[in-house]
C-alpha cells in the first residue's frame, strides 16, 4: 500500500532541518519502508525548505507512522505537523 506523508516545519526550523539534512537522507535510504518519491516543501519564493513530502510504501500505516518517528527531522523537532494518510495513485507520469 502507498502512503503519503505531509508534514509541515515550525517556523524556527530551518537551521535544524540543514543540521540534519544528511542524517535525514542516510535514514530514508536505510530501507525499512520504501520511498517511492520523497522532497522539500517550498515556500512561495520556490527555494526556501517549508516542509516535506512524501510518498512511502510499506504493509501498513503502522510501519509509516513508527518510520517516520524514527526520522533524524522529527528527533530534530524539525516539523510542526505530520499528516499520514493512505494514498491510491491513479495516474503515474514519471518516465
Amino acid at each position: 500500500m502507498l502512503y503519503a506523508v505531509h508534514c509541515l516545519d515550525h517556523a524556527d526550523a530551518l537551521p535544524r532541518r540543514l543540521a540534519n539534512y544528511d542524517a535525514h537522507k542516510a535514514y530514508l535510504a536505510t530501507g525499512a519502508v520504501k520511498t517511492v518519491i520523497s522532497g522539500p516543501l517550498v515556500a512561495a519564493d520556490g527555494e526556501t525548505m517549508i516542509g516535506s513530502l512524501f510518498v512511502f510504501s510499506a504493509n501498513t500505516i503502522e510501519d509509516v507512522k513508527a518510520f517516520n518517528a524514527g526520522d533524524p527531522f522529527h528527533a530534530a523537532d524539525v516539523w510542526q505537523s505530520v499528516s499520514i494518510n493512505p494514498f491510491l495513485m491513479r495516474v503515474d507520469n514519471r518516465d
